[in-house]
């Protein structure tokens, strides 16, 4: 039996903690189910590939090799060429940055004018079919509220281009690099105003100031599942037993609140403390990210400058090559469409024949640089728990075992997609099962998946609003 003075805490803890957040999880639980149908925009890997032209290799008049030492990065893994509106681009990428070049003459590739990046969002939006005929450029900006996540970093300030189409289609192109790095439609930006934008509480201004925002949203969510928990707990012992019958003490909108609390308890409480968990960051469980030193010894030190050319006849549907270290190699991909490639070593020359992806023993070597005892290494099946896709669709993604260490390897580009150790395989768990039913046998009924999402959060939302409007009456009684 608790004792009285206990009880009476949780309540009021619940209670104050609930009366300020009550219409926050309404707003999780509903956004839930938009963010389901319309996730926040961004330029898919289709789109992207589809808004390149093909390479005019005639217009490269300077090795991939020399690109590298006029970029002076040091430690460069990827090497990257396209054809762009105002000619072919070199993109060096290293991990202290990235620096587009001018493949005629090594010049800065920057984007300094409107006009340029006009010229470029509109051919990219006409290889996409997209109308053109009233483009504009609309802005320059670092931050939009579409534009706030990290990822956009090395591109900013942006172009916004808006196509001025009947989808409302607008186009954002990196000042940096010249590539349009993301797009949006109306449709788009007025679904996740009550989807991303509140579940996420991203508004620009907060978002912009990632650690600002990181802070803000963790503690928010921890008051949640603090909120929710004491909740939980007071439901359970307010239950009372009369004449073989389980009952509540509470009438009306509180009986409402209490028996669709206990029936979603399950419910609300993985899914706010998981919702919490997104949060995480690496402050209880590990990122899953490499190490500079691990990414370095994966790429290895292979001799950039033994690229000294660049085909001198490829597809005539290549609409992008590129360059990537690799276990000591430097690999050559030349891609002909968003699921076709063709792969080979580029340097030492002799290191063997071409292919579409790279093979198990390639990996295996390579990872084997980083870490000794690793037990194998094979491809991943679409129905494993911890699956990753690659960016290209027919591509394999590798799995190198190495003690209590799994690496996922890209077959398509050598990119190590994740790195799960023991505490990353239990996140796994924790968040993306429990927030987002990622588990391989919904993820094969994708129908049954969408049900289930948008039942359990519809209860949610319907027990969120009883949390409403009892802390609307008990504000009005407070403060009469």
């Amino acid at each position: 039996m608790v004792s009285v003075r206990p009880l009476r805490v949780l309540v009021l803890i619940h209670r104050w903690l609930s009366i300020p957040l009550c219409l926050l999880f309404a707003m999780w639980f509903a956004s839930g189910i938009v963010m389901h149908y319309v996730p926040f925009p961004e330029l898919t890997e289709a789109e992207r590939f589809a808004g390149l032209p093909v390479i005019d290799v005639s217009g490269v008049k300077h090795s991939p090799g020399e690109a590298v030492a006029a970029s002076t990065l040091k430690n460069v893994r990827c090497v990257r060429l396209w054809q762009r509106s105002d000619g072919p681009v070199y993109l060096v990428s290293a991990a202290s940055g990235m620096k587009a070049l001018h493949a005629d003459d090594l010049s800065a590739a920057d984007i300094g004018s409107g006009q340029v990046a006009l010229a470029i969002a509109s051919e990219h939006a006409r290889l996409r079919g997209l109308n053109t005929s009233a483009a504009a450029l609309a802005e320059l900006a670092d931050y939009d509220q579409w534009t706030v996540p990290n990822g956009l970093d090395g591109h900013r300030p942006l172009y916004r281009i808006a196509l001025n189409d009947p989808a409302g289609t607008e186009l954002y192109v990196s000042s940096r690099t010249g590539e349009v790095v993301r797009d949006t439609t109306h449709g788009e930006r007025v679904w996740n105003y009550l989807g991303s934008v509140v579940h996420w509480i991203y508004p620009t201004a907060l978002r912009k100031d990632w650690m600002a925002w990181n802070v803000t949203v963790w503690w928010l969510s921890l008051a949640a599942v603090i909120a929710a928990l004491s909740g939980l707990i007071v439901g359970l012992l307010r239950l009372k037993r009369v004449r073989d019958r389980i009952v509540s003490p509470y009438r009306k909108w509180h009986a409402w609140h209490h028996w669709l609390g206990l029936a979603c308890a399950v419910f609300v409480m993985t899914w706010i403390v998981s919702g919490w968990l997104s949060m995480d960051h690496g402050r209880l469980f590990s990122t899953g990210a490499l190490t500079r030193s691990e990414a370095d010894r994966i790429a290895g030190m292979p001799s950039w400058g033994e690229l000294t050319s660049v085909p001198e006849s490829v597809s005539p549907a290549a609409r992008e090559i590129e360059w990537f270290a690799f276990g000591d190699r430097i690999y050559r991909r030349i891609r002909t469409g968003v699921d076709a490639q063709q792969l080979s070593v580029a340097a030492p020359a002799s290191a063997g024949p071409s292919s579409s992806f790279l093979q198990a023993d390639e990996v295996n070597a390579a990872i084997s640089q980083v870490v000794g005892g690793c037990s194998s290494t094979s491809a991943v099946e679409r129905d494993d728990d911890y699956f990753i896709a690659s960016e290209v669709a027919p591509a394999p993604v590798y799995r190198s075992i190495c003690g209590d260490v799994w690496y996922q390897i890209d077959g398509a580009s050598g990119a190590n997609l994740e790195k799960l150790d023991a505490q990353r395989r239990t996140y796994r768990w924790l968040y993306r099962a429990l927030h987002t039913f990622d588990l391989p046998t919904l993820m094969a009924r994708p129908s049954l998946r969408t049900a289930m999402v948008v039942v359990l959060c519809t209860f949610g939302v319907a027990f969120s609003i009883t949390g409403v409007v009892i802390a609307w009456r008990r504000l009005r009684l407070e403060f009469r």
